[in-house]
């Protein structure tokens, strides 16, 4: 049986994660509040991040940084983009 959770990004109720993606805290709250679509769309838009803004990991600030903007993107609040970055259209 899949398993639900309510999304913390698009406030209702979506396939879960099979697991935590993460250690710790943080793992736990995504496992508890985010959907695997809202967790997959972030891993996209994080690689994004780390690839545009030249990001290395193993910085702390980069870390923490990187964050910040995936909890201010599973509450639907504004979060950095890459500059001059245009979706592609969809048709």
């Amino acid at each position: 049986m899949t398993r639900t959770v309510v999304c913390s990004r698009y406030g209702k109720e979506l396939e879960g994660l099979e697991k935590p993606p993460l250690p710790g805290p943080n793992g736990e709250r995504i496992f508890n509040e985010v959907s695997k679509q809202a967790w997959e769309e972030w891993q996209a838009l994080q690689t994004m991040l780390i690839n545009e803004k030249h990001l290395k990991l193993i910085d702390p600030d980069a870390r923490k940084y990187l964050t910040e903007q995936m909890w201010r993107y599973f509450a639907n609040e504004e979060v950095d983009r890459a500059e001059g970055y245009v979706a592609p259209d969809d048709n």
